[in-house]
C-alpha cells in the first residue's frame, strides 16, 4: 500500500511544485490585499467582531518555549503483565471507512479512536462499542497518520497531498493547515507537553510545528530519502524517524541535531515506535523484518523475520510482545524477547495496515486495506 502511495505521489512530485509556486504568488497577493484591508477603520471593515478578536489574538501568539529538560518517566521503573495478544479472539469488526483504512491513534483519556482513510476522511469511533462519534474532510488526497492532542481536544492529520491539518472537536472544524512540506506528508506526533507537533514527509524533511505560534518552528534535514514515520521518545525532548533510506535516527528539539543513527535495515523502513519506557525503539521494514533498538547502548537487541511485508508494528504497554500488521492479511505476534512468533490472528479479507493496543492491554484493535476495523480481545 505504501509503495503504490510513494510511486504515485513521486508521479505527482513536479506538478505538486509547479502548482505550490503558482500558490504561492497568488497567496503573495492576496497577503498584501488583506494587509492594507486590516489597514483600514473599523468602520470600514466588513469583518465581524469575533474576525477581528481572532486575528488579534493570533498577531499575539508567541512562540511555545522548549523544555530545558526532560520530564520524569512515570513509567520507567514500572512493570506490567504481558498480556497473550497470541490469544486474542476476533471480538467486532465495524466497516468503518469506504477505502483502506491507514492510520488509528488512541484518544488520552476517553474510550475513543481516530482512524484516518484513503478516502479522504477521519473518523473518532466509542470502543469497544464501535459508534461513530465524529467524522471530518478537507484534506485533497489519501490521509496517512492521525494522533491526539494530549489534552485530548484536537487531532492532527497528515496526507498525501502534502499538508497538515489540525481539528478542533469543540469548534468541529480544521482550525489550521500547515503547508510547508512540498510533497506527501506520512506521519506525524505530539509532543507530550502538547506545545508541538513534528510531521514526516516523501520531501525528506521533519519539521516541528508549534501549536501556539502556528508556524514551523525548526526543519530537520539529514535523512536521503523519504521519512516514513515519526514519534516523540516518552517524555523527553528527542524524535525518532525512520526513513526509505533504511536508517532509523534520533534527533534533539533543542539544537534540531541527529544525536543517534541505528543501522541494520535491508530495506525502507516503515514504522517506528518506543515501549513506554523510553529505552526501546521497534521498526519495521517491508522486507518482514522488526528490529529492536537499545537506545542506551545504540545497539540492535533483537531481530524478528516475519516472513512477508510489515506495514505497522507495536509493543504491549511492558514491551514483552511485538504486534505486527502484515500485508499477508494477518495479525502476527511475537516474543519480544526471544523473537519467536507465538500467534496469528487471522480475520482480515486484505492487507492489515496498522495496529494499536489500547492503553490497558485489554483489547487489540487492527485496520486493513478492507476498509474495516477489528476488535480483538
Amino acid at each position: 500500500m505504501m509503495k503504490k502511495k510513494y510511486e504515485g505521489a513521486i508521479n505527482t512530485a513536479s506538478l505538486t511544485r509547479i502548482a505550490k509556486e503558482r500558490s504561492e504568488a497568488r497567496i503573495a497577493k492576496l497577503e498584501k490585499k488583506i494587509a492594507k484591508f486590516e489597514g483600514k477603520d473599523d468602520k470600514d471593515s466588513k469583518a465581524s467582531p469575533g474576525d477581528r478578536k481572532s486575528k488579534s489574538v493570533r498577531r499575539k501568539n508567541e512562540d511555545s518555549i522548549i523544555p530545558a529538560d526532560d520530564r520524569p518517566n512515570p513509567y520507567l521503573n514500572r512493570t506490567f503483565d504481558i498480556p497473550n495478544v497470541q490469544d486474542f479472539m476476533l471480538a467486532k469488526t465495524f466497516r468503518g471507512h469506504k477505502q483502506a483504512i491507514s492510520g488509528i491513534a488512541i484518544h488520552p483519556k476517553k474510550p475513543v479512536i481516530a482512524t484516518a482513510s484513503d478516502d479522504k476522511t477521519w473518523k473518532l469511533w466509542s470502543i469497544p462499542k464501535g459508534e461513530l462519534i465524529l467524522s471530518g474532510s478537507g484534506h485533497k488526497a489519501w490521509i496517512s497518520g492521525v494522533d491526539f492532542h494530549p489534552k485530548g481536544a484536537h487531532l492532527a492529520t497528515t496526507s498525501g497531498d502534502g499538508t497538515v491539518k489540525v481539528w478542533d472537536f469543540l469548534k468541529t472544524k480544521c482550525s489550521v493547515t500547515f503547508t510547508e512540506h512540498t510533497q506527501a506528508v506520512w506521519d506525524c506526533a505530539f509532543h507530550d507537553s502538547g506545545d508541538f507537533l513534528a510531521t514526516c514527509s516523501m520531501d525528506q524533511t521533519l519539521k516541528l510545528w508549534d501549536m501556539n505560534s502556528q508556524r514551523c518552528r525548526h526543519t530537520f534535514r539529514g535523512h536521503v530519502d523519504s521519512i516514513n514515520s515519526v514519534v516523540f521518545q516518552p517524555f523527553s525532548n528527542n524524535l525518532c524517524t525512520g526513513s526509505a533510506d533504511k536508517s532509523v535516527s534520533m534527533w534533539d528539539l533543542r539544537s534540531g541535531l541527529c544525536i543517534q543513527t541505528f543501522v541494520g535495515h535491508k530495506n525502507a523502513v516503515g514504522t517506528v515506535c518506543f515501549g513506554l519506557r523510553g529505552d526501546s525503539i521497534l521498526s519495521t521494514d517491508m522486507d518482514g523484518f522488526a528490529r529492536v533498538w537499545d537506545v542506551r547502548m545504540v545497539s540492535e537487541r533483537l531481530s524478528v523475520d516475519f516472513k512477508v511485508p510489515i506495514n505497522d508494528a507495536k509493543f504491549d504497554r511492558g514491551s514483552g510482545v511485538i504486534i505486527a500488521a502484515c500485508d499477508d492479511a494477518t495479525v502476527k505476534v511475537a516474543d519480544a524477547e526471544e523473537g519467536r512468533i507465538i500467534g496469528v490472528l487471522q480475520g482480515h479479507e486484505k492487507a492489515v495496515q496498522t495496529v494499536q493496543m489500547d492503553h490497558s492491554d485489554r483489547f487489540l484493535i487492527s485496520c486493513g486495506s478492507d476498509s474495516t476495523f477489528r476488535v480483538w480481545a
